[in-house]
């Protein structure tokens, strides 16, 4: 079932195409470089907002920096592929590579060597100067559009490998299952492939030249173990005359792949292919208008762009919207809700995907990829999306009854409680029954401990016990709302598990074993990483988890012994030594100030903990810091990986001068913010939210005052339905904390 009652909210006036700002391109700010080197592991591919497509060079496969198939500094391409992932820190996709070349060598059609890259949002392009070849790519949602120039060249050649894909350390040879290619007419090469990745998925694809080739030919395999067709196309090119080829995708089937190629680019006009992205982009760019330095534009629309590529829309075209690529335990945190500020249109959808993946598998969602579920990560941070959503809409306002006995939009508002409800009756289940499938998640340890005992859970004992606190608090506040008094009891009972492992007595978050001792021995600084570790943690330590307590900070202040204690354990975290222990190098645990480690998720909100002790002078300061060192306009900019995303939207949050601390629900605690202006343009009737930082400056980095609207703002928060009502947010900055 659709989310039906979309119309009815505020979200109608909304189209995901709508132009806004439409006399600025706010594309030329974008650099797809960005987080291209080092570990963020985004590529530069040409992409369409939340598109399928993700076209664009590969340059390496089976190593783990090559998660989105691309590093800067390589000087050679293998050629281009026709998807990939953004930002993650596993590897997957990277379907239908092709090369241009010319001659006859294995080398020629194997790699070439790069030069005059560019890219812009929904184009990329690269010259190969040895072999006199440019390759330049734009898109549609589910077609990527190429045009080869040979530099006066006639005999022109393309390899089609459908072997390739990005695999990190799995090995190339072993994940194609089968392989299946026809010429249903002289312009079109259509095929299936079954793969086995990080999912198990189908991709199918439609290739239609320009013009006729005039030879083909299998290269036969060297590996036995690859089932993945390898074949050469020939062709025979007038002077000066481009080669253009279009290759489109689905999930479904080949017919599907055909209808996507015909609907959304039937033409042969390369130049209004990459003129539709740009215009798509800058829709979605023209939600935010900035002012500020080249530079901090660069920086903010780059984040943007990072936030605007996931998740994909993996539905065909014409057919309702499925998102998949959830990166959810990353992106909960604060892409999901960006989300709902700026593209509250396509929430809906998202949520639905996210309600119907879970029905597929039995269990609601952890991380989706191509429409399915790879278990990645710990907790079930679908939950907590679907609960913002839930408490954005109007239904949060009163029970199902009280809505239905009130109004004259009854059948809208019936359709609008079922739907609720049966998501509600969905994460029940989820988060209390075994499921046959699940690999993580044991309730009846938690029920019966309160916690996850490390000598009974080997790995991430405490990390995965905090995570799942979360979400229970999450579904607590669905089961209040919608009247369930004895299941809102429990998950507020169980969301109080974290106490179970916090050592008052040291200030941490500690493991415990199934007899109530602490872990001995216990270094803060130890790492883990992932189930199979004998740690405590999940892609960090002791200190950068032991503040994750999302929902209930001042229970965790309390917990400490009070605002003071609270404060000094907190500055001490940003002055320790910049080292890690127990695993050597953790790719994840970069960014590091102290012990916060800015380069994972967890550290995302630890920040935003200083206004609520009475200290947002500090919160100034570590943003500042973060946004100078780790967000910087370069390959190597970022810290950490992307994460689909999420890593942008901090940024962007940040910039803007709050963050979702708790990500459930519409409440932002005040920072500082990074930009002079940013007007927010919700659609063409609504009113704009502006916010405004007077007086910034290198110095100037504190907050004075804060008012919305004229009035001060005196807990430093700023509400969800304050920002989406249109008004003014105005910041008095300063150079001394105050």
């Amino acid at each position: 079932m659709k989310l039906i009652f979309a119309f009815c909210l505020f979200v109608s006036a909304l189209s995901p195409a709508a132009a806004f700002a439409a006399d600025d391109d706010f594309s030329r700010w974008v650099d797809p470089f960005i987080g291209t080197a080092g570990t963020a592991n985004c590529h530069p591919n040409a992409c369409y907002p939340h598109g399928m497509v993700q076209a664009g060079p590969t340059s390496g496969t089976e190593e783990w920096k090559y998660c989105g198939g691309y590093q800067f500094a390589d000087k050679e391409l293998y050629g281009f592929v026709q998807d990939a992932i953004s930002g993650t820190g596993c590897a997957d996709l990277g379907d239908i590579r092709i090369q241009p070349f010319v001659g006859n060598g294995e080398n020629e059609r194997k790699t070439a060597e790069k030069a005059d890259e560019q890219a812009r949002p929904g184009y990329y392009s690269v010259r190969y100067p040895k072999q006199g070849i440019r390759t330049e790519v734009a898109v549609s949602p589910h077609v990527a559009f190429y045009r080869f120039t040979f530099d006066g060249k006639k005999d022109a050649h393309l390899l089609v490998d459908l072997q390739w894909g990005h695999c990190g350390s799995s090995g190339l040879s072993r994940h194609v299952i089968s392989c299946t290619t026809a010429f249903p007419d002289a312009t079109t090469m259509t095929g299936s492939l079954h793969l086995r990745q990080w999912v198990e998925r189908d991709c199918h694809f439609a290739i239609r030249f320009g013009r006729p080739p005039t030879g083909s030919r299998t290269v036969p395999r060297k590996n036995p173990r690859e089932k993945g067709e390898w074949r050469e196309i020939d062709f025979d090119l007038a002077d000066g005359e481009p080669l253009l080829v279009k290759v489109a995708i689905s999930r479904t089937s080949v017919a599907a792949a055909l209808a996507n190629l015909d609907a959304e680019v039937p033409h042969w006009n390369f130049a209004k292919t990459a003129s539709d992205a740009r215009s798509a982009w800058n829709a979605f760019f023209g939600r935010c208008q900035v002012e500020g330095t080249d530079a901090q534009k660069t920086a903010f629309y780059t984040s943007l762009y990072h936030l605007g590529i996931a998740p994909s829309d993996i539905s065909d075209a014409g057919e309702p919207s499925f998102y998949s690529t959830l990166s959810l335990w990353d992106t909960f945190r604060a892409a999901q809700p960006l989300y709902t500020i700026l593209e509250p249109e396509r929430v809906p959808d998202m949520v639905d995907s996210i309600l119907k993946q879970g029905k597929k598998t039995g269990f609601l969602p952890i991380w989706c990829l191509w429409g399915k579920d790879n278990q990645c990560m710990i907790g079930t941070h679908s939950v907590p999306v679907i609960v913002d959503w839930f408490l954005k809409s109007r239904l949060s306002h009163a029970s199902p009854k009280s809505q239905l006995s009130h109004g004259t939009a009854g059948t809208c508002r019936t359709a609008e409680t079922d739907y609720w409800l049966a998501a509600y009756a969905q994460i029940k289940d989820t988060l209390t029954k075994k499921h046959k499938n699940r690999r993580k998640e044991q309730w009846d340890l938690i029920d019966k401990y309160g916690y996850y005992p490390f000598d009974i859970i080997k790995g991430e004992s405490v990390s995965r016990l905090l995570e799942c606190t979360y979400d229970d608090w999450c579904a607590g506040v669905m089961a209040q709302k919608l009247g369930f008094a004895d299941d809102a009891a429990f998950f507020f009972k169980r969301s109080e598990n974290w106490r179970n492992v916090f050592d008052k007595s040291i200030g941490f978050m500690r493991g415990r074993d199934s007899q109530g001792r602490w872990r001995e021995p216990f270094d803060p600084f130890s790492l883990g990483h992932g189930a199979t570790t004998a740690n405590d943690f999940t892609e960090g330590n002791a200190f950068q988890y032991t503040w994750h307590v999302l929902h209930d900070p001042q229970g965790l202040i309390a917990a400490f012994g009070g605002r003071d204690v609270f404060a000094q354990k907190l500055d001490a975290l940003f002055v320790q030594p910049e080292t890690t222990k127990g695993m050597g190098k953790v790719l994840d645990v970069t960014g590091l100030i102290g012990q916060y480690a800015h380069g994972n998720e967890p550290s995302h909100h630890v920040a935003y903990f200083y206004p609520l002790v009475g200290r947002p002078g500090r919160t100034a300061e570590v943003v500042r810091e973060v946004c100078d060192r780790f967000y910087r306009n370069a390959p190597d900019g970022l810290s950490g990986n992307d994460d689909c995303g999420q890593m942008s939207a901090w940024y962007v949050f940040s910039a803007m001068g709050f963050y979702p601390f708790n990500p459930c629900g519409g409440e932002y605690v005040i920072g500082a913010p990074q930009v002079p202006k940013i007007t927010l343009h919700f659609s063409h009737k609504s009113p704009t939210f502006t916010i405004v930082a007077k007086n910034l400056s290198k110095e100037n980095k504190y907050v004075k005052s804060v008012t919305l609207n004229g009035k001060p703002v005196a807990d430093w928060k700023v509400r969800h339905a304050d920002i989406m009502a249109g008004g003014e947010l105005v910041f008095e900055m300063c150079a001394r904390p105050q």
